[in-house]
Order: structure tokens, then C-alpha cells, then sequence
């Protein structure tokens, strides 16, 4: 495996409006998943698992909680050359401004990347949830002789319309791309796929968003300074002028786009078999190791639900929940269809007993459903909290409703007895 030669760069994303308030305090990919985790853990744990050991996280929006996690978490051996180092925009004498998309996020920070000795250049995602070999995908671009790989998945029609297209041969050489596409230009977007994506009605090759560039190529290409994006400038104008290969990926992926995807993923994982496998002993995702003990559950009923470490649980019933580490809820108390990110610390004893602080966590004889209750937060007793279609976007210090899910703020204070 070409390890040695691959320079990872992950792209932790812009502002995340479509993630607020999650992104309010934080940004993308620092953003907790899974009750234990963060969404810079997957990118940074697949290119562990594909043996690629050098990578940079660009961001620039509340990137303080992001370089805390990276730095807490990635340690190498002192002998070698492995590392994730957090890139946030800087000004420099030659550019006063932000990153401006993606591609200017790579070209404002070039001068980092090429003190180092490889050939290829790996560009990531920081907000999807999916587990891939890139090794078997840098394999295919060496194979190939390509000068660009995109990875590919195929998707439904109804889908195709959200993302980039792609058209590619019978050699898997890319010819025609569109971002984007109408619903009605679809039936000229349809590519080759495998009988399993053929018969599941997956005709269409999106972007993943992922790609492999010659090093040279991605040099010679940061030097027009007028294409700012991957997705809507480099990829579509290179195309034609360079081999372009198309990389077929067919296991789960989910670009964590929206509150609604990001609430179904997490949601997801409390399946009998998951589409995100966190059990796999291959395909480990690694996150900072916290030296919690474990959790105490008394008088509760569990289905479906997964409860990350350190939690004092003596709800009367959680179903269909992810409860994140540290987490504290009330007896009595019925939670539903809820991610609770869990806390990032522990609340004095005497701050518990006191009865005029609220307590972190959930209170007694809450009933909770279709939320997500970000870290940190204070819910009192008699809580009532139920989401759904019904309920139109709103948003205030508190918490914030959007897709008919309410998503508590991180160290809101809701008071008992409060309905929403």
C-alpha cells in the first residue's frame, strides 16, 4: 500500500448553517457523534485504517474545540513521521481574506502540505459517516494510470438530484459531470453499475466528495487563483483535459449535510445490524480516550438504544436512543427517538443535591422525543419535549427547532415543568 506517498487533506467544511446550533459553539467536524465520537474521528480513522499516517484538517470557523480534540487525541510514536495537524485560515502577507470554497482552503494552505515528500494528494470530507480502504482506491488511481480519481457511489434517481453526476466509460474513465442535475436531464445521467446497484434502482454515480490527485496536477491547478470550489470549478473543468477515474464505492456512506441526516445517522446506529459498523475490529474508529467508569443503569427499560460510558441512568424507559458519555437522567423520565450528547464533565455532588441549581442532565418525570439534546445541557423535572412535523422551524437562546426535530443548545437551561 502506497501509505508512505499519500498526503491526506481534510476539508472540515465552512460555517455548518445547516448544522446550527450544533455548530454554534463549534465547528463541523468537531461536532459529537455517535454519543463518544466527533466527525472528524471518521475521516481521520479511515485513513488509519488505509495506513495513511500524514494529515491536515483545514477549518476556519470555532476551531477551538476541534484542535483541543485533535491534539488530546492523535499521538504517535516519537520516532514517526505520523500526524494530524489542524490548519485553521491564516492571514499572511500575500492573503488578507478567509478560505473563499474548498479548493482556495487547499491553495492558501499549499505552502504547508509541500514541505513534505509525497506523490499524492488524498482530499477528504470532514462530515460524512461511511468506512472505506483509500488504499484500494489509491491502488485503482496507480493502476489506471489516472491523474484524478473520484470516489463514486451509486444512487437513486430521486436522489442524483442533490448532488454532483458523473458519467464514466466502460474503462471507468470519467466523461461528463453535472452538479446538481434537474429531475428531468436524469435520463441521460444513467452509468454503468453493478447488478447489485441495478437491481436496487441505483443507476446514477454521485460525488462523493473524495478525491486522489497527482501531486503535480493539484500544484499546477492551486496556481489559477480565480476556481475556489472542488466540486463546482476543478473537478468539472479538469475532466476533459486530464484522466479522470471513477472509483466505485458501494457500502454505506451519508454526507451529514442537515439536522435530519445528522439526527437519522446517529438514530441509525441503534439498529440490530447498523450500516455504520462501530463493532468492526478492521475498521476501527478512533476517538480521544477518556478514563470513565462504567454506566449504572437502575430501574429502566432499554430497547434499541446504545449508551456511551460514564452515564447514571434511572429513566423509567429509553427507546431508539443514543445517551453520549457522562450523561445523567432522572427517574421516571421516558426518553424516545433522542440523541443526548452527554456531558464533558461531572457536576459537583453538592451542586446535585442543591436544590436551587439545576441539575446537569435530564430531570424527573421528563418525556422527551424526536430531539437532540446537545452537551451540556440542564433539563429540569416535568419536562415535556416532543417533536415532529407539526412543529415549524423556530429558534431562541434555548433551543432551536429544525425538520420538526428540537435541538437543545449546548448548556441550555431548560426549567421544570417547561412544554415545548
Amino acid at each position: 500500500m502506497a501509505g508512505h506517498s499519500v498526503l491526506a487533506i481534510i476539508l472540515g467544511g465552512g460555517q455548518g448553517s445547516r448544522l446550527h446550533p450544533l455548530t454554534e459553539t463549534r465547528s463541523k467536524p468537531a461536532v459529537p457523534i455517535a454519543g463518544k465520537y466527533r466527525l472528524v474521528d471518521i475521516p481521520i480513522s479511515n485513513c488509519i485504517n488505509s495506513s495513511i499516517k500524514r494529515m491536515f484538517v483545514l477549518t476556519q470557523f470555532n476551531s477551538a474545540s476541534l484542535n483541543r480534540h485533535i491534539k488530546n487525541t492523535y499521538h504517535f510514536s516519537f520516532f514517526s513521521s505520523a500526524f494530524v495537524d489542524v490548519l485553521a485560515a491564516e492571514q499572511t502577507p500575500g492573503n488578507k481574506g478567509w478560505f473563499q470554497g474548498t479548493a482556495d482552503a487547499v491553495r492558501q494552505s499549499m505552502h504547508h502540505f509541500l514541505s513534505h515528500d509525497f506523490d499524492y494528494f488524498l482530499i477528504l470530507s470532514g462530515d460524512q459517516l461511511y468506512q472505506m480502504d483509500f488504499g484500494e482506491m489509491i491502488d485503482a488511481h496507480i493502476k489506471n494510470k489516472a491523474k484524478i480519481s473520484i470516489a463514486t457511489i451509486p444512487v437513486h434517481a430521486k436522489d442524483a438530484t442533490e448532488f454532483g453526476i458523473l458519467k464514466a466509460n466502460d474503462k471507468n474513465f470519467v466523461t461528463s459531470f453535472i452538479e446538481k442535475p434537474a429531475a428531468e436531464l436524469l435520463p441521460d445521467w444513467t452509468s454503468e453499475v453493478s447488478d447489485e446497484m441495478k437491481g436496487e434502482g441505483r443507476n446514477y454515480l454521485a460525488s462523493m466528495g473524495i478525491y486522489v490527485f497527482n501531486r503535480d496536477l493539484l500544484v499546477k491547478l492551486m496556481n489559477n487563483p480565480s476556481t475556489n470550489d472542488f466540486g463546482k470549478e476543478i473537478i468539472p473543468q479538469s475532466i476533459e483535459k486530464y484522466p479522470t477515474l471513477s472509483y466505485q464505492y458501494e457500502g454505506y456512506w451519508t454526507d451529514i449535510g442537515n439536522i435530519g441526516s445528522f439526527f437519522e445517522a446517529n438514530l441509525g446506529l441503534t439498529d440490530d445490524f447498523p450500516k455504520f459498523d462501530l463493532y468492526s475490529t478492521e475498521r476501527r474508529i478512533y476517538t480521544h480516550a477518556r478514563m470513565l467508569p462504567t454506566s449504572k443503569i437502575s430501574g429502566t427499560m432499554l430497547d434499541k438504544t446504545v449508551i456511551a460510558d460514564g452515564c447514571i441512568i434511572n429513566a423509567g424507559k429509553i427507546e431508539h436512543s443514543v445517551i453520549g458519555v457522562r450523561s445523567r437522567i432522572d427517574k421516571e423520565s421516558t426518553i424516545i427517538n433522542t440523541y443526548m450528547m452527554g456531558s464533558d464533565y461531572y457536576q459537583a455532588l453538592e451542586d446535585i443535591i442543591n436544590p436551587n441549581i439545576p441539575s446537569m442532565g435530564i430531570g424527573a418525570r421528563c418525556f422527551i422525543k424526536n430531539a437532540i439534546l446537545d452537551k451540556n445541557c440542564f433539563v429540569g423535572n416535568d419536562v415535556r419535549i416532543v417533536g415532529g412535523r407539526h412543529l415549524e422551524d423556530f429558534e431562541n437562546e434555548s433551543y432551536a427547532i429544525r425538520d420538526g426535530i428540537v435541538v437543545v443548545k449546548k448548556g441550555a437551561v431548560i426549567p421544570s415543568g417547561f412544554t415545548i
